[in-house]
């Protein structure tokens, strides 16, 4: 029984990262040799089994033959003949296709360090494409190591095309492109995941309301990009400077879904994309099982978004009516992530990036003010039921009055 190191743990050594995960592969051994041993199985399909001490996966090593569609049709052969090279094959990407034995020493059948220091994310055999959910996974790799200055091959992107031109992505479960997504979400750069889907148009049967954004022109005075698709992917980018929160990059993601669906007569304006995009996100969030705080932040920033870029022109009645409309009473601290995302907007163009978003500033100080109207007095003046809504409403509407004069004084 010969055990081996593998994968990311080795690839993340090798790159000086912090090792996360370790999984083992064992060679030359059987199910039950394992179980006497201590380990405890957990894969039903195949046979993968925890250390009773440390908990780290270990698999026996194994060859897959494709038997059916998607990335479940496979069977397995975990025979004591299987060789560290055979398991190897099936894995990937080179980078994840290295091994390290107990003395040390990489094991590299297939070109992983070369790719590593060329930073080249290369697929190890034409196997790669019995398995669709590798699309996904190599367009969330490029993303967690685009700011290393990684890449895709060529072949490798040419691969993925035709995996998704075969429609093999319609075999995959929901629940598994969410998991994918929502970890390319977290990643240091995920435009990258969205534009690699983009490029290789695997995109448009989980993604169709992102897909169609592309070639949609903006007004070139507000947007220098033009592409809403462009502007799509550069608002995600500045939302991931601002928060690592997976709601906010998802709504910043989503917020321009209307502008998909304007007649082409009409470009390039949008009048009206803000609801017009609520359906859109609705669909999108079903068809993946996005969580539903994602949805409803989403279904917020499309919404309201234009409403915090002209927020010093909204009169108090409007204002205040954003504050019902977005929960914020309730939900302070989800009306503080909406007013992130519309930072993130306002930074996502061309040019804009470092520009100043007082808009936002204004419309939390005016929530500050509005919040801090005391309903007390309005109860001790014998106010009751429905009267006391009204006059709150009065009091924080002059509230909110007094606070746009002043704020336009300091402004000007």
């Amino acid at each position: 029984m010969q055990i081996y190191l593998v994968g990311g743990a080795v690839r993340d050594k090798l790159l000086h990262l912090p090792v996360k995960d370790k999984d083992w592969v064992v060679v030359g051994a059987s199910s039950e040799q394992m179980l006497e041993q201590g380990f405890i199985q957990v894969g039903k399909d195949f046979p993968v089994f925890l250390h009773p001490q440390s908990n780290e996966e270990y698999a026996l090593a194994r060859t897959e033959r494709k038997t059916g569609t998607g990335y479940t049709g496979f069977s397995c052969d975990t025979s004591k003949d299987v060789t560290l090279e055979l398991d190897l094959l099936r894995r990937d990407l080179t980078i994840n296709a290295m091994a390290e034995d107990e003395t040390g020493k990489i094991i590299d059948p297939y070109g992983g360090l070369r790719d590593l220091q060329d930073k080249i994310l290369r697929h190890v055999s034409p196997a790669f494409s019995e398995d669709p959910l590798r699309v996904l996974r190599v367009a969330r790799f490029a993303a967690r190591f685009h700011h290393l200055g990684f890449r895709i091959a060529g072949e490798t992107i040419n691969l993925m095309s035709d995996i998704a031109q075969h429609g093999e992505l319609n075999t995959l479960s929901p629940e598994r492109v969410w998991q994918e997504t929502a970890r390319a979400l977290g990643e240091h750069d995920p435009h990258i995941y969205f534009d690699v889907l983009h490029r290789c148009d695997a995109l448009e049967y989980w993604f169709m309301e992102l897909d169609r954004l592309w070639g949609v022109p903006n007004p070139a005075m507000w947007h220098p990009e033009i592409d809403t698709g462009v502007h799509t992917l550069m608002v995600l980018e500045q939302a991931c400077q601002l928060s690592d929160k997976l709601s906010v990059r998802f709504a910043a993601l989503v917020h321009d879904v209307g502008k998909g669906l304007t007649p082409a007569q009409r470009w390039p304006s949008h009048r009206g994309h803000e609801t017009l995009g609520l359906q859109a996100i609705r669909d999108l969030c079903e068809r993946i099982r996005a969580p539903n705080e994602c949805r409803d932040l989403a279904l917020l920033v499309s919404e309201y978004h234009s409403h915090v870029h002209r927020a010093f022109e909204l009169r108090p009645a409007t204002l205040l009516n954003l504050f019902d409309s977005a929960d914020a009473w309730r939900k302070p601290q989800r009306f503080d992530d909406f007013l992130t995302a519309c930072r993130a907007d306002a930074r996502g163009r061309s040019g804009f990036e470092s520009t100043p978003y007082l808009q936002a500033d204004y419309v939390r100080q005016a929530f500050n003010i509005a919040s801090a109207v005391e309903v007390k007095s309005i109860i001790d003046a014998g106010y009751q039921g429905k009267q006391i809504r009204e006059q709150l409403d009065i009091a924080r509407i002059a509230a909110l009055n007094d606070f746009k004069h002043s704020w336009q004084q300091t402004h000007h």
